[in-house]
């Protein structure tokens, strides 16, 4: 997939992406692996945010709403550029504190330093320019915030997949169901070492964590101070 900003519709193909992959298919009917690994994301990130009753929540690139929904008693702001995910959003969020935003969070005139917790999980390497997306959100965090990101360990994932397509009975039982949840549409790939680096130029980087396991870090965690 072309690499350029020029070239990437970036609404179309995360309304595609959304529409091939439906988000709540993902997480309730996707492979058991997939999902045990996401649960343990998704209680990674609940621990590195905190409670957030009362506080300023927004989620970059909310998709679906499943992280959001982990936060009931926050004031929650949903932004995402694909009107499919935002719909899914506010189903999965009836009844929530919430507002939606649509857009690329560093293209929004938002006011700086709105939010005591923001996250960020999954999102960037869908994205055109990372630096970007960092550099907004990292603006967007007040001084006492925390930020919570992810980012799929795609190199490990691919020789994951080499190997799973390689065991002939799991290569036949999975079939097209290797490909994880539409990381066909990757515009980056890092190692948990590349992206923390990356990471470190906009944030302090507080803690690293890895889903399922530090051992096995298909999912790369952080929680991140401001700079």
């Amino acid at each position: 997939m072309p690499n350029a900003a020029g070239d990437i519709d970036v609404e179309a193909m995360n309304d595609r992406l959304a529409r091939e992959h439906p988000i709540d298919d993902y997480y309730e009917r996707a492979p058991l692996p997939i999902r045990l690994i996401e649960r343990k994301r998704l209680a990674i990130l609940r621990d590195m945010l905190g409670d957030c009753a009362g506080l300023e929540l927004a989620e970059v690139g909310s998709g679906g709403g499943h992280v959001l929904r982990m936060f009931p008693r926050a004031r929650i702001t949903a932004i995402d550029v694909s009107d499919v995910y935002l719909d899914t959003a506010r189903k999965n969020l009836a009844g929530y504190d919430v507002r939606f935003i649509k857009g690329e969070v560093d293209k929004l005139d938002l006011p700086a330093a709105s939010f005591d917790r923001i996250v960020c999980t999954e999102v960037l390497e869908h994205t055109v320019d990372p630096p970007a997306i960092l550099a907004a959100t990292a603006r967007l965090l007040r001084p006492t915030g925390v930020a919570a990101i992810t980012v799929p360990n795609d190199p490990l994932i691919a020789r994951l997949k080499r190997v799973l397509r390689g065991t002939p009975v799991l290569g036949r039982l999975l079939g097209d169901r290797i490909r994880w949840g539409g990381d066909a549409y990757h515009l980056h790939q890092w190692t948990p070492a590349q992206f923390g680096r990356l990471l470190s130029r906009y944030f302090h980087v507080v803690e690293r964590r890895a889903a399922p396991y530090d051992a096995l870090p298909i999912r790369a965690c952080f929680r991140c101070a401001p700079l």
